[in-house]
């Protein structure tokens, strides 16, 4: 059997062969080596037990030590040969040049305590006393349980699930660790007891229970992450690269869970297909015996699907082979159809992880259903006939003029052709190369290979929206890395969506001729299920993808964040802003020191990165001091590196990287976000290839929080603890009060803390208007003007008409006294002349008044009209002046809110460069965008406040302006009706009949007229004109006897001779 071990990655594996009589007896070897070496529990041990291994190792490697204990600590090749005689002698052990040390002398103890004198730990001798606060030798019970909450707890843990440090809890750790007995009864805890307590597996840097299967598994397949492999079969280079069958073991042990097989044909008599990749002039291998590879495998690390990603270039009736090698070799393992409760039908899901254990998925291009099923049948009857192909030469090299770089490709069978002629560079730049020549896959598939794909169909991807009209779930795509980032950056949110239905792959563009590999970190970030990398090259990428696939028990699913599922949730990779649902957290890192980082006298520094959403991916900002000529025990004790705000912490993680004066990568550790332990932790490193080193480690301090905007603090800490946040405000006000200072406002809340948080208020006094009422608006002087105007044009149509009242009167006066002159009281009123003239006299008055009053009301009425149009403008214009009065006070509002939110982003920005805490310009950067932010959308309130209250206030406005155009009219109404009597052009009362106008008794003999408008008023009285159907001969100048003659022939009654001497005689009117 073979296993892999050591190697610096998977293309370099050290094989050991075993042999035995019984083949049960080799299988249990076979099973029991693999639980140990492919343990993901085995990697992340303590560092306690890691010494515990490495004496093992090294007892197994010699029986005895030498004394110089180099097999033991490479670094203490630099410790003089009489401090080891030295450091020997006082554990007790032979010191002699030529002395040994026995293995039953060298116990567990006596190499912990060699381990301290060599390489001592001043850093936690300091972290001791800060507990103890210098004055003790020991921790007293409730020292250690404030630190245990206080510094070893997470605060954003749930309290139920994730219960604090008590008493009994407390005990049992001093029990356990406290090695001095007198300690242990004391309920304390010694500078020893800590240190073992610091390096056990209850202060992993994670919580271990992640390294279990944990995640839910019955999620569609399109939910997860799925570790995936770009062009497995290359152990090298992608140009005359060799070609491997070891890598699909390596790769597969390694937890990757979908891997590439580029399928050509094979030549030679047998025409076996081949492995390799095509017309790069690299090494082939059997197609069989990679799928004997994968039976053997595919399970061992993980028990969940392996999805053989098919490149298929082979004629139909090497495609015959493909599909025979499967069938037999994986046998059961093969998903051959659907499972009935996930059909391949539009709308229905793919099947979950859990339902699919042990299975192996075929992605590989499938005939259309109706043409698969024909030819199914006709292949099943021995009737299909393989027609003359033209086979592809995967020897075969393209001349670099007629290759072209097309943007889809791989996997989905589209054709992505590089140049060759083009340089590829790598991640860091690279060494130049002839990029390599893709061709598409094949679209003629063989009806038995086309029958075994199902859950995994490729199709040429044509748009999200042509995606999601289909809604075909099986149905996927894969896009070289150039194409994905390019839809990235035009439909983030889409192609998060389409990665919610159905699944993607992604692949390094074709000019990596080096193998050399992508940032896996952004497409993860659109949910992208499959990204796909060269696991035979250990760099950052794929340090990183091990790094998180290393989670849920090495499974190779990681299910995805809750928003990146759900239909009803939208996701941009891209934005800045806190995700609805997610809590941001804040996350502090110290590195206070390093042990065993390099057996040479060399100086080490540490780099701390970030990687998640691009507002959370800091990179080559946090870097320690330079320790020099110290690789085994370097002190740094830098300031925490901080990272303030971790937009989305379940995409997110932390990368440890330990490097020499010369840049060379001495250690790394990749650590996820999600599920990462605060407190003083040890961080075991690994090597480049991500495999465990037993002895080299950081001693970190890290502090997680919930990420709390500027300004907020006091909410966040009223909110966590609200009796101690009112005691404390409480005591402040006392303390406040008594030094004479009243509190005039809250010091405390949302708005204290930081320079963008003072809110900004606009303390102009609001407007009031005196109201627009009728009377007010007499008294402008515009109306005043007309109103004069108007008078004067009544006076003079008055005079007019009493001028021509006169005349007549004269005139018909004159008439009768020459009619009735020398006659007598009988000869008048027989006088049928005398009777003829009056009547014409009356007729005569009667058309002059009623030409009059016409006259008068027509002049009357149009003045009126006048007045109501200026008194209608007048408030009008008051009106516009109020609004604009307002409006300007508006304007004043927004300009002096305006000039204070500019001062704040100045003082703002002034705050961050004095910010002494920002060592970095990236820091200081990502600390003023992030204060913009919060700045602005701050800013984005105030102004729609304000905006909503100003509206608030026009409209106010408006609706009193309206109603008082409403009292206009309704006071005009009012003042044309006087004393029930309706003032109208269609009535009057005179007659009793409509088309005649209704007049008023005259000022003289009207109570209902007399002293009641007022002098401005814009209604004048009316003269008073006699009705037509009244006798209108003037009484004083008609002699007794004409009147007589009148009264007796008009039955009225005498009138009474005083009244000719009557002032009001001379009103020719009813009512004289």
């Amino acid at each position: 059997m073979g296993g892999g071990g050591g190697g610096v990655g998977k293309a370099m594996v050290s094989v050991i062969q075993y042999n035995g009589q019984q083949t049960g007896a080799v299988t249990l070897w076979q099973q029991g080596l693999r639980d140990i070496t492919h343990n993901i529990k085995m990697t992340n041990v303590c560092p306690r037990t890691n010494l515990m291994k490495h004496r093992r190792e090294t007892f197994s490697k010699c029986k005895a030590l030498a004394k110089t204990g180099n097999p033991l600590f490479g670094p203490l090749r630099g410790k003089t040969e009489k401090l080891v005689y030295q450091i020997l002698s006082d554990l007790g052990l032979p010191s002699g040049k030529n002395d040994a040390i026995e293995k039953a002398d060298f116990t567990f103890e006596k190499f912990y305590e060699l381990y301290h004198k060599i390489c001592p730990r001043n850093d936690i001798e300091e972290l001791f006393r800060s507990i103890t606060q210098g004055k003790a030798n020991s921790i007293n019970l409730d020292q250690f349980i404030f630190f245990l909450n206080e510094k070893q707890r997470d605060p954003r843990l749930n309290e139920i699930l994730y219960p604090l440090y008590d008493e009994k809890r407390a005990l049992e750790i001093i029990t356990t660790y406290e090695q001095n007995d007198e300690a242990r009864e004391a309920k304390t805890l010694t500078k020893d007891g800590l240190i073992r307590y610091l390096m056990s597996d209850e202060n992993a840097p994670v919580f271990l229970d992640r390294l279990d299967i944990y995640m839910d598994m019955d999620q569609p397949l399109s939910h997860y992450y799925i570790n995936s492999s770009h062009n497995t079969y290359l152990s090298g280079r992608q140009f005359g690269g060799k070609s491997s069958v070891e890598m699909y073991r390596q790769t597969l042990l390694a937890g990757c869970r979908c891997v590439e097989l580029d399928c050509w044909d094979g030549k030679g008599e047998d025409e076996e297909p081949i492995i390799t990749h095509g017309m790069a002039m690299c090494t082939d291998i059997l197609f069989k015996d990679v799928i004997y590879a994968l039976r053997d495998t595919a399970f061992v690390t993980s028990d969940y699907p392996v999805i053989l990603s098919f490149e298929n270039h082979c004629c139909k009736s090497q495609q015959y082979k493909l599909a025979k090698y499967c069938d037999e070799i994986l046998g059961d393992l093969l998903l051959k159809e659907p499972i009935p409760d996930y059909p391949l039908e539009p709308g229905a899901p793919l099947p979950p992880p859990a339902l699919l254990k042990r299975k192996i998925l075929i992605k590989n291009k499938r005939l259309k259903p109706e043409v698969e099923k024909k030819e199914l049948e006709l292949f099943l009857q021995g009737e299909f006939v393989i027609e003359d192909e033209d086979k592809e030469d995967a020897s075969a090299v393209v001349d670099a003029k007629k290759i072209e770089e097309l943007a889809l490709g791989g996997g989905a069978g589209a054709a992505a052709v590089a140049p060759v002629a083009a340089a590829a560079a790598s991640q860091d730049g690279g060494e130049e190369a002839p990029p390599i020549q893709y061709t598409g896959s094949t679209t003629n598939v063989h009806p038995w290979l086309s029958s075994m794909v199902n859950y995994a169909q490729p199709v040429k991807f044509q748009t999200f929206d042509f995606a999601e009209k289909k809604n075909v779930h099986h149905n996927m795509s894969s896009f070289a890395e150039t194409t994905g980032m390019n839809l990235l950056k035009s439909q983030a949110i889409e192609f998060v969506n389409y990665n919610k239905r159905q699944m993607s792959r992604i692949y390094p563009k074709g000019t990596r001729a080096d193998s050399s590999n992508y940032m896996p970190q952004v497409f993860w970030n659109a949910g992208c299920q499959m990204v796909s990398l060269n696991f035979q090259t250990s760099d950052l990428p794929m340090q990183l993808n091990q790094g998180k696939f290393e989670y849920n028990g090495n499974c190779g699913y990681l299910l995805k964040p809750d928003f990146m599922r759900r239909a009803d949730r939208s996701f941009d990779p891209f934005a800045d802003a806190p995700v609805d649902g997610v809590i941001a957290a804040s996350c502090a890192v110290q590195v206070i020191a390093g042990q065993f980082l390099s057996d040479k006298k060399v100086g080490t520094y540490v780099e701390v990165d970030m990687y998640g959403l691009p507002s959370d991916t800091v990179r080559k900002e946090f870097r320690t001091r330079m320790v020099p000529a110290n690789g085994l025990n370097p002190v740094y004790n830098e300031e925490p590196f901080l990272f303030r705000k971790v937009v989305l912490p379940d995409l997110a993680v932390l990368r440890f990287g330990v490097y020499d004066e010369n840049g060379k990568l001495l250690g790394q550790r990749i650590l996820p976000l999600d599920g990462l332990q605060g407190g003083y932790r040890h961080i075991a490193l690994r090597t480049e290839a991500n495999f465990p080193m037993s002895l080299p480690m950081l001693f970190c301090n890290i502090e997680l929080k919930i990420y709390v905007p500027d300004g907020f603090e006091d909410f966040m800490d009223a909110l966590s603890d609200p009796r101690a946040f009112m005691g404390a405000a409480k005591e402040r006000s006392d303390n406040m009060k008594a030094m004479g200072i009243e509190e005039t406002g809250g010091s405390g809340g949302a708005g204290g803390g930081g320079t963008e948080a003072k809110k900004v208020e606009v303390t102009e006094p609001p407007l009031v208007f005196d109201p627009i009422t009728v009377d007010s608006l007499r008294q402008e002087k515009g109306f005043q003007k007309t109103a004069k105007k108007q008078q004067k044009e009544l006076d003079a149509v008055k005079k007019k008409h009493a001028k021509e009242r006169a005349g007549v009167q004269k005139q018909q006066n004159a008439a009768i006294e020459r009619l009735i002159k020398g006659k007598s009281k009988e000869e008048i009123k027989a006088d049928s002349a005398v009777r003829k003239l009056i009547q014409e006299q009356n007729a005569q008055w009667t058309e002059m008044a009623e030409r009059h009053k016409k006259e008068e009301w027509d002049l009357l009425k149009q003045q009126l009209a006048d007045q109501q149009e200026i008194l209608r403008k007048l408030m009008e214009t008051t009106q516009a002046a109020q609004m604009k009065q307002l409006e300007a006070k508006h304007e004043r509002e927004i300009k002096e809110l305006n000039s204070r939110q500019a001062k704040i982003s100045v003082e703002t920005s002034k705050e961050v460069a004095n910010d002494k805490t920002l060592k970095t310009k990236g820091e200081k950067d990502r600390r003023l965008r992030e204060k913009k932010q919060n700045n602005i959308k701050r800013f984005m309130d105030e102004k729609k406040t304000a905006t909503i209250k100003q509206n608030r206030e026009k409209e106010k406005l408006k609706v009193t302006h309206d109603k008082q155009l409403e009292e206009l009219a309704n006071d005009v109404q009012k003042l044309i009706v006087s004393d029930g009597r309706l003032i109208s052009s269609d009535s009057c009362p005179s007659s009793g009949t409509e088309g005649t106008e209704q007049l008023p008794k005259c000022a003289d003999h009207s109570e209902a007229t007399s002293n009641r408008r007022p002098a401005m008023s814009p209604f004048r009285t009316v003269s008073c004109i006699p009705p037509a159907t009244q006798p209108l001969l003037p009484r004083a100048q008609v002699p007794a006897a004409a009147v007589r003659v009148a009264t007796v022939n008009s039955a009225a009654p005498q009138t009474n001779n005083r009244k000719r001497d009557n002032p009001k005689r001379n009103c020719p009117c009813v009512c004289s």
